[in-house]
Protein backbone atom coordinates (compact mmCIF):
# COMPACT_ATOMS: atom_id res chain seq x y z
CA UNK A 1 0.00 0.00 0.00
CA UNK A 2 2.94 2.70 0.48
CA UNK A 3 4.23 1.43 -2.76
CA UNK A 4 1.26 2.81 -4.24
CA UNK A 5 0.89 5.93 -2.24
CA UNK A 6 4.45 6.46 -3.38
CA UNK A 7 4.07 5.82 -7.36
CA UNK A 8 2.84 8.66 -9.48
CA UNK A 9 -0.81 6.40 -10.26
CA UNK A 10 -1.27 6.17 -6.85
CA UNK A 11 -0.56 9.72 -5.62
CA UNK A 12 -2.87 10.38 -9.14
CA UNK A 13 -5.64 8.37 -7.73
CA UNK A 14 -5.54 9.82 -4.32
CA UNK A 15 -5.22 13.29 -5.58
CA UNK A 16 -8.14 13.38 -7.94
CA UNK A 17 -10.33 11.36 -4.92
CA UNK A 18 -9.84 14.36 -2.31
CA UNK A 19 -10.23 16.99 -5.31
CA UNK A 20 -13.18 15.08 -6.00
CA UNK A 21 -14.38 15.06 -2.05
CA UNK A 22 -13.76 18.87 -2.33
CA UNK A 23 -15.58 19.79 -4.91
CA UNK A 24 -18.86 17.83 -4.03
CA UNK A 25 -18.64 19.56 -0.70
CA UNK A 26 -18.54 22.90 -2.79
CA UNK A 27 -21.30 21.84 -5.10
CA UNK A 28 -23.21 21.03 -1.77
CA UNK A 29 -22.93 24.14 -0.33
CA UNK A 30 -24.05 25.65 -3.72
CA UNK A 31 -27.18 23.89 -4.07
CA UNK A 32 -28.02 24.14 -0.33
CA UNK A 33 -28.26 27.85 -1.14
CA UNK A 34 -29.48 27.81 -3.89
CA UNK A 35 -32.53 25.66 -2.88
CA UNK A 36 -33.37 27.97 0.31
CA UNK A 37 -33.34 31.48 -1.80
CA UNK A 38 -35.94 29.71 -3.76
CA UNK A 39 -38.91 31.96 -4.40
CA UNK A 40 -41.89 31.14 -1.80
CA UNK A 41 -42.11 29.39 1.50
CA UNK A 42 -41.44 25.70 1.68
CA UNK A 43 -43.80 25.15 4.43
CA UNK A 44 -46.70 26.71 2.75
CA UNK A 45 -46.33 25.02 -0.28
CA UNK A 46 -46.86 21.55 1.81
CA UNK A 47 -49.54 22.42 3.57
CA UNK A 48 -51.15 24.95 1.05
CA UNK A 49 -52.70 28.43 1.46
CA UNK A 50 -55.33 27.57 3.95
CA UNK A 51 -52.53 26.51 6.29
CA UNK A 52 -53.10 27.89 9.85
CA UNK A 53 -50.67 29.63 11.22
CA UNK A 54 -49.79 27.79 14.13
CA UNK A 55 -49.28 24.30 11.13
CA UNK A 56 -47.04 26.71 9.18
CA UNK A 57 -44.93 27.30 12.40
CA UNK A 58 -44.72 24.25 13.66
CA UNK A 59 -43.62 22.54 9.62
CA UNK A 60 -41.00 25.06 9.52
CA UNK A 61 -39.56 24.27 13.09
CA UNK A 62 -39.86 20.08 11.72
CA UNK A 63 -37.95 21.33 8.76
CA UNK A 64 -35.04 23.41 10.62
CA UNK A 65 -36.27 26.62 8.69
CA UNK A 66 -36.50 28.68 11.45
CA UNK A 67 -32.95 28.42 12.05
CA UNK A 68 -30.07 30.37 10.69
CA UNK A 69 -28.87 28.84 7.30
CA UNK A 70 -25.45 27.54 8.60
CA UNK A 71 -27.29 25.88 11.20
CA UNK A 72 -29.67 23.97 8.87
CA UNK A 73 -27.16 23.48 6.17
CA UNK A 74 -24.78 22.01 9.10
CA UNK A 75 -27.96 19.58 10.35
CA UNK A 76 -28.70 18.79 6.10
CA UNK A 77 -24.99 17.81 5.80
CA UNK A 78 -24.90 15.19 8.85
CA UNK A 79 -28.11 13.67 8.16
CA UNK A 80 -26.77 12.90 4.25
CA UNK A 81 -23.79 11.97 5.24
CA UNK A 82 -25.43 9.47 7.46
CA UNK A 83 -28.16 8.30 5.33
CA UNK A 84 -30.77 10.22 6.41
CA UNK A 85 -32.55 12.20 3.39
CA UNK A 86 -35.26 13.42 5.08
CA UNK A 87 -38.74 13.15 3.78
CA UNK A 88 -40.44 14.34 0.44
CA UNK A 89 -42.47 17.32 0.93
CA UNK A 90 -44.71 16.41 -1.70
CA UNK A 91 -46.26 13.21 -0.28
CA UNK A 92 -44.14 12.71 2.96
CA UNK A 93 -42.62 9.79 2.36
CA UNK A 94 -38.89 9.21 2.05
CA UNK A 95 -36.33 10.98 -0.61
CA UNK A 96 -34.53 7.48 -0.85
CA UNK A 97 -37.47 5.55 -1.55
CA UNK A 98 -38.57 6.92 -4.25
CA UNK A 99 -35.77 8.36 -5.78
CA UNK A 100 -33.74 5.18 -5.80
CA UNK A 101 -36.17 3.48 -8.69
CA UNK A 102 -35.70 6.98 -10.76
CA UNK A 103 -31.49 6.02 -10.15
CA UNK A 104 -31.53 2.48 -11.00
CA UNK A 105 -33.58 3.20 -14.81
CA UNK A 106 -31.86 5.98 -15.74
CA UNK A 107 -28.43 4.20 -15.10
CA UNK A 108 -29.81 1.08 -16.97
CA UNK A 109 -30.28 3.35 -19.69
CA UNK A 110 -27.05 4.64 -19.45
CA UNK A 111 -25.41 1.20 -19.38
CA UNK A 112 -27.10 0.52 -22.29
CA UNK A 113 -26.29 3.62 -24.36
CA UNK A 114 -23.13 2.96 -23.34
CA UNK A 115 -23.08 -1.13 -24.29
CA UNK A 116 -24.89 0.25 -27.86
CA UNK A 117 -23.34 3.74 -29.07
CA UNK A 118 -19.59 3.48 -27.75
CA UNK A 119 -18.44 1.08 -29.81
CA UNK A 120 -19.34 1.63 -33.39
CA UNK A 121 -18.76 4.97 -32.49
CA UNK A 122 -15.17 4.34 -32.05
CA UNK A 123 -15.33 2.00 -35.55
CA UNK A 124 -16.00 4.23 -37.23
CA UNK A 125 -13.90 6.86 -36.06
CA UNK A 126 -10.88 4.67 -36.69
CA UNK A 127 -12.39 3.70 -40.39
CA UNK A 128 -12.87 7.41 -41.06
CA UNK A 129 -9.25 8.22 -39.28
CA UNK A 130 -7.94 5.14 -41.80
CA UNK A 131 -9.58 6.09 -44.75
CA UNK A 132 -9.42 9.97 -44.27
CA UNK A 133 -10.04 12.47 -47.19
CA UNK A 134 -11.96 9.76 -48.71
CA UNK A 135 -15.27 9.03 -49.68
CA UNK A 136 -16.43 7.35 -46.50
CA UNK A 137 -15.11 9.68 -44.22
CA UNK A 138 -16.79 12.67 -45.83
CA UNK A 139 -20.08 10.64 -45.75
CA UNK A 140 -19.69 9.43 -42.20
CA UNK A 141 -18.25 13.46 -41.07
CA UNK A 142 -20.93 14.59 -42.77
CA UNK A 143 -23.61 12.78 -40.93
CA UNK A 144 -21.57 12.99 -37.47
CA UNK A 145 -22.12 17.09 -38.00
CA UNK A 146 -25.44 17.25 -38.87
CA UNK A 147 -26.64 15.29 -35.54
CA UNK A 148 -24.17 17.10 -33.89
CA UNK A 149 -26.17 20.26 -34.76
CA UNK A 150 -29.26 18.66 -33.66
CA UNK A 151 -30.40 19.54 -30.16
CA UNK A 152 -31.85 16.24 -28.46
CA UNK A 153 -35.21 17.10 -28.87
CA UNK A 154 -35.47 17.17 -32.11
CA UNK A 155 -33.86 14.14 -32.41
CA UNK A 156 -36.61 12.47 -30.33
CA UNK A 157 -39.57 14.08 -31.75
CA UNK A 158 -37.97 12.79 -35.03
CA UNK A 159 -37.68 9.33 -33.92
CA UNK A 160 -41.29 9.30 -32.69
CA UNK A 161 -42.61 10.97 -35.61
CA UNK A 162 -40.55 8.05 -37.95
CA UNK A 163 -40.59 5.02 -35.84
CA UNK A 164 -43.97 5.48 -33.84
CA UNK A 165 -46.79 7.58 -35.27
CA UNK A 166 -46.67 8.73 -38.61
CA UNK A 167 -44.45 6.48 -40.52
CA UNK A 168 -44.27 3.18 -38.87
CA UNK A 169 -45.54 2.15 -35.73
CA UNK A 170 -43.31 -0.04 -34.34
CA UNK A 171 -42.19 1.13 -30.87
CA UNK A 172 -44.39 2.78 -28.34
CA UNK A 173 -43.87 6.54 -28.51
CA UNK A 174 -43.43 7.01 -24.29
CA UNK A 175 -42.17 4.65 -21.94
CA UNK A 176 -44.20 5.16 -19.10
CA UNK A 177 -44.58 2.19 -16.85
CA UNK A 178 -46.84 1.64 -13.62
CA UNK A 179 -44.59 2.67 -10.45
CA UNK A 180 -43.05 -0.66 -9.08
CA UNK A 181 -43.08 -2.00 -12.22
CA UNK A 182 -39.43 -3.08 -13.95
CA UNK A 183 -38.54 -0.70 -17.36
CA UNK A 184 -37.95 -4.60 -18.19
CA UNK A 185 -41.04 -5.84 -18.09
CA UNK A 186 -42.00 -3.78 -21.41
CA UNK A 187 -37.81 -3.77 -22.72
CA UNK A 188 -39.81 -1.71 -26.11
CA UNK A 189 -39.86 0.86 -24.00
CA UNK A 190 -36.47 1.54 -24.28
CA UNK A 191 -35.66 0.94 -27.62
CA UNK A 192 -36.54 4.93 -28.68
CA UNK A 193 -34.85 6.78 -25.69
CA UNK A 194 -31.45 4.55 -26.12
CA UNK A 195 -31.87 5.24 -29.69
CA UNK A 196 -31.83 8.87 -29.26
CA UNK A 197 -28.91 9.00 -26.85
CA UNK A 198 -26.82 6.89 -28.94
CA UNK A 199 -27.19 9.34 -31.60
CA UNK A 200 -26.77 12.04 -29.74
CA UNK A 201 -23.62 10.71 -28.40
CA UNK A 202 -22.25 9.55 -31.47
CA UNK A 203 -20.50 12.61 -33.10
CA UNK A 204 -18.71 13.66 -30.22
CA UNK A 205 -16.89 10.04 -29.59
CA UNK A 206 -16.49 9.58 -33.07
CA UNK A 207 -14.66 13.12 -33.99
CA UNK A 208 -12.53 12.45 -31.11
CA UNK A 209 -11.73 9.10 -32.09
CA UNK A 210 -11.20 9.80 -35.60
CA UNK A 211 -8.66 13.01 -34.74
CA UNK A 212 -6.52 10.95 -32.11
CA UNK A 213 -6.27 8.05 -34.43
CA UNK A 214 -5.21 10.38 -37.39
CA UNK A 215 -2.51 12.07 -35.14
CA UNK A 216 -1.03 8.78 -33.75
CA UNK A 217 -0.94 7.19 -37.51
CA UNK A 218 1.16 10.07 -38.49
CA UNK A 219 3.66 9.73 -35.81
CA UNK A 220 7.40 8.75 -36.65
CA UNK A 221 7.07 5.16 -35.14
CA UNK A 222 3.81 4.03 -37.14
CA UNK A 223 6.23 5.14 -39.82
CA UNK A 224 8.23 2.52 -38.63
CA UNK A 225 6.41 -0.02 -37.69
CA UNK A 226 4.81 0.31 -41.66
CA UNK A 227 8.42 -0.29 -42.99
CA UNK A 228 8.55 -3.62 -40.70
CA UNK A 229 5.90 -4.85 -42.86
CA UNK A 230 3.22 -5.20 -40.33
CA UNK A 231 -0.31 -5.94 -41.37
CA UNK A 232 -2.75 -2.95 -41.56
CA UNK A 233 -5.27 -4.75 -38.90
CA UNK A 234 -2.15 -5.03 -36.60
CA UNK A 235 -1.05 -1.29 -37.31
CA UNK A 236 -4.44 -0.07 -36.28
CA UNK A 237 -5.32 -2.27 -33.14
CA UNK A 238 -2.59 -3.76 -31.63
CA UNK A 239 -0.26 -0.08 -32.12
CA UNK A 240 -2.36 2.91 -33.09
CA UNK A 241 -5.25 2.49 -30.84
CA UNK A 242 -3.87 1.98 -27.57
CA UNK A 243 -2.02 5.14 -28.09
CA UNK A 244 -5.44 7.07 -29.18
CA UNK A 245 -8.23 5.54 -27.51
CA UNK A 246 -7.09 8.29 -24.01
CA UNK A 247 -8.46 11.27 -25.16
CA UNK A 248 -11.44 9.35 -26.55
CA UNK A 249 -11.91 7.80 -22.96
CA UNK A 250 -12.23 11.40 -21.70
CA UNK A 251 -14.67 12.66 -24.07
CA UNK A 252 -16.43 9.40 -23.27
CA UNK A 253 -16.46 10.48 -19.50
CA UNK A 254 -17.31 14.02 -20.49
CA UNK A 255 -20.35 12.39 -22.77
CA UNK A 256 -22.00 10.39 -19.75
CA UNK A 257 -21.47 13.12 -17.46
CA UNK A 258 -23.24 15.40 -19.42
CA UNK A 259 -25.90 12.63 -20.33
CA UNK A 260 -26.71 11.94 -16.53
CA UNK A 261 -28.32 15.69 -16.22
CA UNK A 262 -28.68 16.52 -19.53
CA UNK A 263 -30.94 13.87 -20.24
CA UNK A 264 -34.03 15.69 -18.81
CA UNK A 265 -35.28 16.51 -22.08
CA UNK A 266 -35.18 13.00 -23.79
CA UNK A 267 -36.78 11.99 -20.62
CA UNK A 268 -39.47 14.27 -20.38
CA UNK A 269 -39.97 13.88 -24.40
CA UNK A 270 -41.18 10.18 -23.91
CA UNK A 271 -42.16 10.16 -20.45
CA UNK A 272 -39.25 7.85 -19.34
CA UNK A 273 -39.48 7.53 -15.47
CA UNK A 274 -35.28 8.16 -14.87
CA UNK A 275 -33.78 10.79 -12.79
CA UNK A 276 -34.39 13.54 -14.89
CA UNK A 277 -38.46 13.79 -14.99
CA UNK A 278 -37.81 13.01 -11.21
CA UNK A 279 -35.80 16.54 -11.20
CA UNK A 280 -38.43 18.41 -13.01
CA UNK A 281 -40.99 17.30 -10.94
CA UNK A 282 -39.59 17.30 -8.07
CA UNK A 283 -38.53 21.62 -9.30
CA UNK A 284 -41.90 22.47 -10.10
CA UNK A 285 -43.76 20.91 -6.78
CA UNK A 286 -40.68 22.92 -4.94
CA UNK A 287 -39.50 19.68 -3.24
CA UNK A 288 -36.49 20.62 -1.49
CA UNK A 289 -35.06 17.48 -0.18
CA UNK A 290 -35.42 16.13 -3.73
CA UNK A 291 -34.10 18.84 -5.29
CA UNK A 292 -30.65 18.80 -3.35
CA UNK A 293 -30.29 15.08 -2.71
CA UNK A 294 -30.99 14.34 -6.91
CA UNK A 295 -28.61 17.68 -7.68
CA UNK A 296 -25.96 16.08 -4.97
CA UNK A 297 -26.36 13.03 -6.46
CA UNK A 298 -25.64 13.98 -9.98
CA UNK A 299 -22.20 15.95 -9.11
CA UNK A 300 -20.82 13.23 -7.32
CA UNK A 301 -22.00 10.64 -10.82
CA UNK A 302 -20.01 13.66 -12.77
CA UNK A 303 -16.87 13.75 -10.50
CA UNK A 304 -16.73 9.33 -10.08
CA UNK A 305 -16.98 9.39 -14.14
CA UNK A 306 -13.88 11.48 -14.71
CA UNK A 307 -12.21 9.78 -12.09
CA UNK A 308 -12.33 6.58 -13.54
CA UNK A 309 -11.36 8.34 -16.81
CA UNK A 310 -8.40 9.73 -15.63
CA UNK A 311 -7.94 6.02 -14.08
CA UNK A 312 -8.71 4.49 -17.64
CA UNK A 313 -6.55 6.64 -19.59
CA UNK A 314 -3.42 5.79 -18.25
CA UNK A 315 -4.33 2.00 -17.87
CA UNK A 316 -4.93 1.47 -21.62
CA UNK A 317 -2.23 3.93 -22.71
CA UNK A 318 1.20 2.25 -22.72
CA UNK A 319 3.30 5.35 -22.25
CA UNK A 320 1.52 6.55 -19.49
CA UNK A 321 0.94 3.20 -17.86
CA UNK A 322 4.75 2.79 -17.57
CA UNK A 323 5.31 6.08 -16.85
CA UNK A 324 2.66 6.21 -13.90
CA UNK A 325 3.89 3.10 -12.32
CA UNK A 326 7.33 4.72 -11.60
CA UNK A 327 8.31 6.68 -8.61
CA UNK A 328 8.75 9.91 -8.87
Amino acid sequence: MSWFRRSIFGRLILRRIALGMLTLLLVSIVVFAATQILPGDAARAVLGRSATPERLALLRQQLHLDRPMVTQYGIWLADTLTGDLGLSLVNNRPVADQVAPRVANSFMLLLLVGIVGIPPSILLGILAAVNRGRRTDTAISVVALAVAAAPEFVIAIGLIVLLSTVVFHWFPPVSMIPPGTSIFARPKILILPVLTLVIVCFPYIFRMMRTSMIEVLDSDYMEMAKLKGLSAARLVFLHALPNAIAPTIQVIALTFAYLAGGVVLVEYVFGFPGIGQGMVNAVMTRDVPTIQFIVVLLAAFYIAVNILADVLAVVVTPRLRARSWQRP
